[in-house]
């Protein structure tokens, strides 16, 4: 008799084992990363260079991967709307986003208390240095020409954009002006949500200057509407070589960059991010993307997710020190 009951205890134990297995399946294949629609968050306007490294991104991740990656764009507060979406989202896995050098910024300006350490870092996928443009019909034919109007107009009388204030170009454009001798606010700074809008303001005359990167405004170049007198790096960009650099120009030996890259929410399952950080060095490698970047002037530069974070936790204190000999940190 006893032998029975043990066999009967035996049988209804495997049989309850079995009905958790059957139980467990579904939850299992539901794990699965990604069953469904992933949000990739752009933190700066539709037509710039941010949103435009994020659509090849999603349209590349979207065709190894098997499921739609929708960019949407959440602008507003120099970048502090899209951050925030990104770093607030489930950290599942399904809402990630573009992280731009604003992120290593903001909060020395007391715009947020976001810091690079609160996302997962997923993938840098890109970096470049800004350019110095100009509307087609302004009186300026070289940089020299627009560096003399500059030190000789009051303070406040030219007008420049490109992101918000105390964005990357703005940076880049105060930057500039203290190395020329002049104070940062010499060249009044008009805040914009991404460099497309920017340039879609110096075509019509709104501002004289927009210092984003020559890619953002190659559109408006190519249409004729702006002309880009130079940039501010080391070395020409082989894709705009007629471009010279501030250094062979204006002797002035100035360089900063923006950089873009994939982060989620803190919290996000290690093998979620490994295999996100896989599809992104894949599609970093892929020829659609190399061609697309190339064809614009993008420059590129990848690094996986702890090279990621290492790179952002290093840009963010040369930002503290180059924000703060700007006057733009505050204490």
């Amino acid at each position: 008799m006893t032998d029975i009951i043990t066999r009967r205890g035996v049988l209804a134990g495997a049989a309850a084992a079995g009905a958790a297995s059957l139980i467990a399946k579904p939850a299992l294949a539901q794990a699965q990363w990604p069953s469904r629609p992933v949000t990739l968050i752009c933190p700066w306007g539709a037509g710039g260079g941010t949103d435009a490294t994020a659509r090849i991104v999603a349209q590349l991740m979207e065709k190894e991967l098997g499921q739609p990656f929708n960019v949407v764009n959440r602008t507003g507060g120099s970048g502090v709307v899209g951050h925030s979406a990104i770093a607030t989202a489930a950290p599942d896995g399904y809402t990630i986003g573009m992280l731009t050098v604003e992120i290593t910024m903001m909060h020395h300006q007391g715009l947020t208390e976001l810091k690079s350490t609160n996302y997962a870092a997923l993938g840098l996928m890109n970096e470049d240095p800004p350019g110095v443009q100009v509307s087609a019909s302004s009186p300026y034919k070289d940089i020299k020409a627009l560096a003399d109007a500059i030190k000789a107009a009051p303070p406040g009388k030219l007008k420049a954009s490109g992101t918000g204030q105390g964005g990357i170009w703005h940076l880049a454009l105060i930057g500039w002006l203290v190395a020329m001798g002049l104070k940062p606010d010499h060249v009044a700074w008009v805040p914009s949500n991404g460099a497309a809008p920017g340039m879609q303001d110096l075509a019509a005359g709104g501002i004289d200057i927009v210092t984003c990167s020559v890619p953002e405004a190659r559109a408006m170049i190519d249409a004729g509407k702006a002309k880009s007198l130079a940039i501010m790096a080391e070395a020409r960009n082989p894709q705009f070589k007629d471009v010279p650099t501030l250094n062979e120009t204006l002797g002035i030996n100035y360089s900063v960059g923006a950089w873009r890259g994939i982060g989620g929410p803190k919290g996000i399952p290690a093998d979620i991010q490994a295999k996100i950080t896989a599809s992104l060095k894949k599609a970093f490698e892929s020829k659609d993307y190399q061609d697309f970047m190339n064809a614009r002037g993008f420059g590129m530069k990848f690094a996986d997710g702890p090279g990621f974070a290492k790179f952002m936790e290093e840009g963010d204190k040369a930002m503290a020190a180059a924000m703060k000999a700007a006057g733009l940190a505050k204490a």
